[in-house]
């Protein structure tokens, strides 16, 4: 029963029609997320989800602070063979956004963001857990369900600097995107 007391609200929020304007003031998006580390060393893949709060300024330009949890395993090697050890990884980031609204169902949007990413020990080999500065471009699909409500899909590429060296990696993600406001 106590389930029901968030999904019945958030069901008649996607079903109340909005108001006829195509920007919204804030998008709320939040879903999976997957990060392959390291693909041009010893890459491995993560999994987990994340959340962004986008403010659009106008139909074409916004600001986006977007959040990624991710958990995997990784093997090491080690004196007595090969151990697999857990590690996780956040990225915190804030960037421009820039959106293309002049399709009916489809916003295809486009990014840059700045910020950092908090790594475990064990990640990509470092010895105790560190925080470094990421770099994100990259963009995405938001399919309109609604006035109110979309499907995003998003592909990232994620810069990161660990053990002095630079790591390529990639990310995607998918989820619902909320709506409020209009501009």
């Amino acid at each position: 029963m106590k389930r029901l007391t968030w999904f019945i609200p958030a069901l008649l929020l996607f079903c109340v029609p909005a108001n006829a304007q195509d920007t919204p003031a804030w998008e709320f998006a939040g879903g999976y997320s997957y990060l392959r580390a390291n693909i041009n060393g010893s890459s491995f893949h993560l999994n987990g989800g994340g959340g962004s709060i986008t403010e659009n300024l106008n139909s074409w330009f916004g600001g986006r602070f977007e959040f990624n949890a991710f958990q995997g395993n990784v093997s090491v090697p080690s004196a007595t063979g090969t151990v697999v050890k857990s590690v996780s990884a956040q990225t915190f980031t804030y960037g421009p956004v820039f959106s293309y609204r002049k399709l009916d169902r489809v916003t295809p949007y486009g990014h840059v963001q700045f910020g950092a990413i908090h790594a475990s020990q064990g990640y990509l080999g470092i010895s105790a857990s560190a925080t470094k500065f990421a770099v994100a471009p990259g963009g995405g699909l938001d399919f309109k369900i609604n006035q109110r409500a979309a499907v995003r899909i998003q592909a990232d590429y994620v810069a990161t600097y660990f053990l002095k060296a630079r790591q390529d990696n990639v990310q995607f993600s998918a989820g619902i995107v909320i709506r409020i406001g209009s501009k």
